[in-house]
């Protein structure tokens, strides 16, 4: 089931790019969530930032015990996982609010609040791999199209009731892509694609202000509720602010725990939502290449993995997580750059939070264990 043999088969390239990524979340969390030291010096290793450094510690005994282990055994634990996770993300409504939505279970005894809808992306490609997989050659049929959609719709729905829109709509294209790997019908993948496309036109010109937020607020609340097209509003001030902080970065930013506008608490949850708009006010433009450069390495090796794969759960599974973690790239970097409403998705690997870093070394510890198990027949 666990061999460590196989940790030498992983690919190694990609650990440089995960530690450069950890030591990067731990500069903007440091400076993001520290003070003056009682001598006048500044601090790197804040409270903020231990917890952050426990996590990846965690995280890397996480990610090691999924490459050794058999990938093709998470067949037995998908639909367990699946119900299980659909409890838990059921169960967030009968339990206290946190900052007045139902995401995390307060954890009674330790500081940590889990959040279900963290670890439901990563099930729901598994489970949706799973049932890809089995019904492989009926997949032109309407009826196993629909229950595949429902995996996802159901789970999306309870996410975007919490409300937690970032997260529900990642799992969107998470769908599309793994449908697309699959072979499942054509016009449904069409029609999807189009949905995305409709949908992503018409955010970004609300966002890019070729559409009146205020002037379609009347035709928009016959169809959603008020609250929901709130949030798409584009002049908020989370939404000014994390572009300022972006703009004032410039070329060159203007240094580690030098930024004014960050430095000064103005830009909100700098070190959870907003952390790429605090990291593009200290590095600039120049930091922001790299860190796209990392990100694009880290997908490039994750999109190989999808390529080597010797059997057909791993093609899916590993394309559905590689999506996974691009839509997190590109829908947090997006939010902050003012192309898309600010709706909590974390950047992986860089923004505070145990939920998102365990389930995202998890993601990488799968593809790992699919990679070093390519040439297994």
């Amino acid at each position: 089931m666990w061999d460590h043999r196989y940790l030498s088969r992983i690919d190694f390239r990609t650990i440089p790019i995960l530690l450069v990524l950890m030591f990067i979340s731990i500069l903007v969390i440091g400076a993001t969530t520290g003070d003056l030291s009682d001598m006048g010096e500044v601090t790197l290793f804040t409270p903020t930032a231990k917890n952050q450094i426990r996590w990846f510690a965690i995280g890397w005994v996480v990610y090691l015990f999924f490459a050794g282990l058999d990938y093709r055994k998470l067949k037995k634990w998908s639909w367990f996982l699946y119900f299980g996770m659909l409890l838990m993300l059921f169960g967030l409504f009968f339990v206290p609010a946190i900052q007045n939505v139902h995401r995390w279970y307060r954890i009674p005894g330790i500081n940590f609040a889990f959040q279900p809808s963290e670890y439901a992306k990563l099930i729901v490609v598994m489970s949706l791999s799973l049932y890809l997989e089995n019904k492989g050659r009926d997949l032109d049929r309407k009826g196993v199209t629909l229950k595949a959609l429902l995996i996802v719709f159901i789970p999306f729905i309870l996410i975007l009731k919490q409300p937690d829109l970032g997260t529900a709509i990642v799992l969107y294209p998470i769908a599309l892509v793994m449908f697309y790997f699959a072979g499942i019908k054509k016009s449904v993948t069409r029609v999807m694609s189009l949905m995305a496309l409709v949908g992503l036109v018409f955010i970004s010109m609300m966002f890019l202000g070729f559409i009146d937020h205020d002037k379609f607020r009347p035709i928009a609340t016959k169809v959603i509720k008020e609250y929901q097209y709130e949030r798409l509003n584009p002049h908020t001030y989370h939404q000014e602010a994390s572009q300022t902080a972006i703009a004032l970065g410039g070329m060159t930013g203007s240094g580690w725990h030098k930024s004014e506008f960050t430095g000064q608490k103005w830009l909100p949850a700098a070190h959870t939502d907003s952390v790429f708009a605090a990291y593009s006010e200290e590095f600039g433009l120049v930091g922001v290449f790299f860190l796209l450069l990392f990100f694009f390495g880290l997908l490039y090796f994750s999109f190989q993995v999808t390529a080597v794969a010797n059997d057909r759960f791993g093609r899916l599974l590993s394309a559905g997580i590689t999506t996974y973690l691009a839509m997190h790239m590109l829908v947090s970097m997006g939010m902050m750059c003012g192309f898309l409403p600010i709706t909590g998705v974390p950047l992986m690997l860089i923004t505070y939070g145990g939920s998102s870093v365990l389930s995202t070394m998890t993601a990488l510890g799968i593809l790992q264990s699919i990679y070093s198990r390519r040439f297994m027949f």
